[in-house]
C-alpha cells in the first residue's frame, strides 16, 4: 500500500509520542511537549506522521518561525525528522509532504540536524543529491543542537560502568558520597534554587541564561508526563547543585547542570551524574547522552575542562552529521544568511551589556 501522510491535531498527541519512543532515532526534541514548549518563545509547530497499513511509519515536527523585520518564516525540525534513513523512498516522500507545507506558508527553507553520527556518509550524499547544502555555523557547540556529544551505552550493569569509567572520576564519585554529598528528585519547589545555582554557572563561565519562566515551562511540560526529570545535590543542607535530564523510549540526556561556587571541592557534579545514570537505567534506558563537547579539543579551549569531566565517564566522543537545509527561497535564503549572523552577535552583544551592567 502507498504512503499515506497525515498533518495532526492533539487528538494523536499521545500515538505521535509513542511512535518516538519506540523509534530508534526518536528524540524528545521531536515530542508533542516540546512543540508545544516552543511555541510559547515564538514558534508555530506542525505535526506530520506518515502511514503505511494504518501504522506510523515516519514522523516529524516541525517548528515554524518567522524572522524579524521581514516577517518571513523558516522552517527547523529538531533532531529530526524520525524514520528509518536507509529508506530513501519514505524520506522523499516526508521532505515531499514537508515542502508542501513550506510553499503554502511561504517558508524560506528546511533545517533539519537529525540523529545520526557523521560517518554515514550515504545520508550525506542522499542530502547533497536531494539539494540540502550544509548549515554549519562554526560557533559554540557549533550548532543550534550540539554537533559534537559524549553519549554512553549504558546496558552493562551498574558495577561495570563503574569499572569502566576513568580512575579520577570514580574516586570523585566516591569521595562525594563519603562526604555526604546527597543526591535527590528534584520538586517544582526546587525550580528557585536550581535557576539560583544556575545563574551562578552562567556567570562564572560567561554563558548566557533563558528566564527563569523557561525552566518553569520545561518542568510543567516535561516532568510530570515522564519527559523529564529534576534532580538536585545537597550538601551540608544547602543546594549546591544541580541537573535536568529529558528521557524519551531508551534514551535520556543530560540537558541542564547548574553548580554552585561553594563546596565544590566535594565533587557534587560527578555524583549528580552517576545518579542520573542510574536512574536512567532504572527507566530501560540503554543510551545516556551528556549532550555538548566542544569540536575544537586542544587544551587551551576554554570549554576543554567540560569535555575532560564528560570523558571520565568512559562514553563515546560522537560528531554528529550536522544541519542541512534544503531550500525553498534562494534569494531571500541568501540574504537571511549573511544577515542573520550579524543580528544574533548584536543581540547577544546587547545581553551581555546588559547583565554586567546589572552585575555592575
Amino acid at each position: 500500500m502507498p504512503y499515506v501522510a497525515r498533518w495532526i491535531d492533539e487528538t494523536e498527541h499521545i500515538r505521535f509520542n509513542a511512535f518516538l519512543a519506540k523509534a530508534p532515532k526518536g528524540h524528545v526534541l521531536q515530542s508533542w511537549e516540546w512543540g508545544e514548549i516552543k511555541s510559547r518563545t515564538g514558534w508555530v509547530p506542525w505535526r506530520l506522521v506518515v502511514e503505511e497499513n494504518d501504522e506510523i511509519v515516519a514522523a516529524v515536527s516541525i517548528l515554524e518561525r518567522k524572522i524579524p523585520v521581514v516577517g518571513i518564516p523558516i522552517f527547523y525540525a529538531s533532531r529530526g525528522p524520525v524514520l528509518d534513513f536507509n529508506n530513501s523512498a519514505l524520506f522523499d516522500f516526508v521532505l515531499k509532504e514537508i515542502k508542501k507545507l513550506g510553499k503554502a506558508r511561504g517558508a524560506i527553507f528546511l533545517k533539519i540536524d537529525p540523529d545520526l553520527p557523521s560517518s554515514e556518509k550515504e545520508l550525506e550524499q542522499y542530502l547533497l543529491s536531494r539539494g540540502f547544502r550544509s548549515a554549519e555555523s562554526g560557533k559554540g557547540f557549533e550548532g543550534v543542537q550540539p554537533k559534537f556529544v559524549f553519549r554512553l551505552d549504558i546496558s552493562p550493569e551498574e558495577a561495570t560502568l563503574m569499572a569502566n569509567m576513568q580512575q579520577k572520576t570514580r574516586y570523585n564519585i566516591r569521595l562525594a558520597q563519603k562526604k555526604g554529598v546527597h543526591i535527590r528528585r528534584g520538586t517544582r519547589e526546587d525550580l528557585p534554587e536550581f535557576y539560583r545555582v544556575l545563574k551562578e554557572t552562567t556567570e562564572r563561565d560567561s554563558f548566557l541564561v533563558r528566564a527563569y519562566s523557561y525552566f518553569e515551562d520545561l518542568y510543567d511540560s516535561l516532568v510530570p508526563v515522564g519527559l523529564g526529570e529534576l534532580f538536585i545535590a545537597e550538601y551540608e543542607g544547602n543546594v549546591v547543585s544541580g541537573t535536568l535530564a529529558f528521557v524519551i523510549g531508551d534514551k535520556a540526556w543530560y540537558i541542564y547542570g547548574a553548580s554552585s561556587n561553594a563546596h565544590r571541592n566535594v565533587m557534587p557534579n560527578y555524583l549528580i551524574q552517576w545518579e542520573m545514570i542510574r536512574w536512567a537505567k532504572s527507566l530501560g534506558c540503554t543510551l545516556y547522552d551528556f549532550r555538548g563537547v566542544p569540536g575544537n579539543l586542544s587544551e587551551d579551549n576554554p570549554l576543554y575542562g567540560l569535555y575532560r569531566f564528560k570523558k571520565g565517564f568512559n562514553g563515546d566522543y560522537t560528531e554528529f552529521i550536522g544541519e542541512w537545509d534544503l531550500v525553498y527561497r534562494p534569494l531571500v535564503y541568501f540574504l537571511w544568511n549573511h544577515l542573520e549572523p550579524i543580528y544574533s552577535d548584536v543581540l547577544k552583544g546587547l545581553i551581555t551589556k546588559l547583565r554586567r551592567a546589572r552585575r555592575g
